[in-house]
């Protein structure tokens, strides 16, 4: 399927529109848009500053990317989490500000995108929120924090994240920092950092959701530990099926689920990837797509296209996606999974290519028997009722 449609995009100037999938019947789709259906980690965002518009289509093996509003409803993802990320940088005052100014930017990029699509989509704080939208027939916008780097060690800052609209955020990405070790980092602390201790309690008062993905194994159990309230894990996978420091494990992933959190399933580290510096090339050059001309744009998806054919990005399927889906539901129950694959930030994998394939998820498992009630919850049901116990625990002074 990757190949074929890599093929389909050099004979066209346009996006061409998904093909219609044999395994999902009209009764799959239908069920699919009847509910509501969010991800808890949208990268896109990134894209925002250089002009590259939200409101348009676009083709994931043109210019790379995996989300946008028409694509949102073509796939009956009603909503996500918008990250706002930074790449860990130093624990310095001058390297605090610059991360501090780049996530506040980031934060205003993407409330210019909601107002520039305002009769489409509409910012997220509660689930409420999201709610009142999905009736309306509008896309919702939530907005999180990946690596709380940018907050130096002022905590108060996460006040003013929390008045510009975000309503979670994780402490590290992928190097240690001021507040936890990370899943790959050096293990500076044993877990969380002195900081890090008062951060959860922060989150914990002002009703913000605590993300774990990306925190070592040790920053894990104390997160899990100090928290009153139940926490997620944004864009995790299950370590039985692939050994990545980025997974759980099931004995954690059962304690997250008898705490009362959620796991959402990435699709990023179901198998190893190629980064080569070929491949790195060619990304950047569609991450500059719209100041490419016809000829270059065409050269740029030829190129793709023998990449992929001596070299896929990865081995997996959205069978191993749906693998991985089932043995996080059977480890932790479905009032406890969802959906946070990193679309825009490395995730899909062959059949699941961009949002477009979402209704493909629902279809599957409908067909390993599990309930319309239960899917529900997958698709976004689980994510609502942790932010509100979330928000419902906040201190008076803060909501």
């Amino acid at each position: 399927m990757r190949h074929a449609l890599i093929l389909a995009a050099l004979t066209v100037a346009t996006p061409v529109l998904a093909q219609p999938t044999p395994d999902i019947t009209p009764e799959d789709r239908l069920i699919h848009d009847q509910m509501l259906v969010l991800d808890t980690h949208l990268d896109i965002p990134s894209r925002f500053a250089s002009g590259w518009d939200f409101g348009e289509r676009h083709e994931y093996f043109q210019d790379h990317t995996q989300t946008d509003l028409p694509r949102m409803q073509e796939g009956g993802l009603d909503g996500g989490f918008f990250v706002i990320y930074t790449g860990q940088g130093e624990l310095t005052p001058a390297g605090y500000a610059t991360a501090r100014d780049a996530a506040l930017l980031r934060a205003t990029e993407i409330h210019r995108m909601i107002g520039q699509n305002r009769d489409r989509i509409v910012l997220a704080i509660t689930a409420d929120d999201a709610e009142a939208a999905w009736r309306a027939g509008k896309a919702f916008a939530f907005l999180s924090i990946e690596n709380s780097w940018p907050l130096g060690e002022d905590l108060t800052l996460l006040e003013t994240f929390r008045k510009l609209g975000v309503t979670m955020a994780g402490p590290v990405h992928s190097r240690d920092n001021q507040l936890a070790d990370s899943t790959t980092g050096q293990n500076r602390w044993g877990g969380l950092s002195p900081l890090g201790r008062q951060w959860v309690a922060e989150m914990n008062r002002l009703g913000m959701l605590i993300d774990v993905s990306h925190s070592s194994d040790a920053a894990f159990d104390q997160m899990l530990a100090l928290s009153r309230v139940p926490i997620i894990a944004s864009h995790s996978g299950p370590k039985a099926l692939r050994d990545h420091p980025r997974n759980l494990d099931d004995d954690r992933m059962r304690a997250l689920a008898r705490s009362g959190g959620v796991m959402f399933l990435n699709s990023l580290f179901l198998a190893p990837h190629d980064t080569s510096p070929e491949r790195s090339a060619i990304e950047r050059r569609q991450a500059n797509w719209a100041n490419l001309n016809a000829a270059e744009r065409r050269e740029v998806v030829a190129e793709l296209a023998r990449v992929e054919a001596r070299r896929p990005f990865n081995d997996a399927t959205f069978e191993t996606y749906m693998q991985a889906l089932l043995h996080s539901i059977r480890v932790m129950g479905a009032d406890h999974v969802g959906l946070g694959a990193d679309w825009d930030g490395g995730g899909g994998v062959q059949g699941y290519e961009d949002i477009t394939r979402l209704p493909r998820v629902t279809a599957r498992l409908r067909r390993e028997g599990i309930s319309e009630a239960d899917i529900a919850k997958i698709m976004g049901g689980n994510l609502l009722r942790v932010l509100r116990q979330a928000q419902a625990a906040a201190q008076p002074e803060a909501r």
